[in-house]
């Protein structure tokens, strides 16, 4: 299922089919215009993938200043607002290090924020942490597909999350679609055995 979130963003180059993001063909296309494409995509990622070596603060800021363009004044200022909605105002001088696990994954969907994507993609962004820092991030999320028009596409296994934010489910198995559908079909009717399968399993 992550293959999903990374051919999305073409760090693996698809076998076929199309991607388009906010009308801007991402694949096939040339490289210039898949840069482009990208900077309307935002990444979580499993692991965090903070850079230990900056603080908190500078985390946030970097790439708005250096792909987006935006004066060092405009990204602390976004930054700073960030953090606060993720609850960690008062981490800005710190290093990620220094951080629980629950912090560094708050940061990461910071960090991702301030790019100001159209799209968020969230590739088991739950599965790092300890059990008691899930919900957490969890309920973060749910915030922000609550308060915002970007469109999040999450790998996870976290059927309850999925059910609560989805507009859409999509069930993957070996790499391909089995089933997609509304959040109450797929979770309260199903048409495929592999989806039954899965969903009891996971219950």
């Amino acid at each position: 299922m992550a293959f999903v979130v990374v051919s999305y963003l073409t760090l693996t180059r698809p076998d076929e089919g199309t991607i388009t993001v906010a009308g801007q063909r991402l694949f096939p296309a040339p490289e210039k215009q898949v840069r482009e494409a990208r900077k309307n995509i935002g990444m979580v990622f499993q692991q965090f993938n903070l850079f230990p070596n900056m603080t908190v603060l500078r985390n946030l800021t970097e790439a708005p200043v250096t792909v987006l363009g935006l004066s060092r004044d405009e990204a602390e200022e976004r930054a700073r607002e960030l953090l606060d909605l993720v609850g960690l105002s008062d981490k800005c001088d710190v290093r990620p290090p220094r951080l629980s696990g629950g912090q560094q994954q708050r940061v990461a969907i910071a960090r991702a924020l301030a790019m100001r994507p159209k799209v968020l993609l969230l590739d088991e962004v739950t599965s790092a942490l300890d059990p008691e820092l899930v919900a957490g991030v969890l309920d973060l999320l749910r915030d922000i597909a609550r308060s915002t028009d970007i469109t999040m596409l999450c790998v996870t296994h976290e059927m309850n999350f999925a059910r609560d934010i989805s507009d859409q489910v999509l069930m993957f198995d070996a790499g391909r679609i089995v089933e997609a559908g509304p959040p109450e079909q797929i979770f309260g009717d199903p048409e495929q055995d592999r989806t039954r399968e899965f969903l009891s399993a996971v219950r």
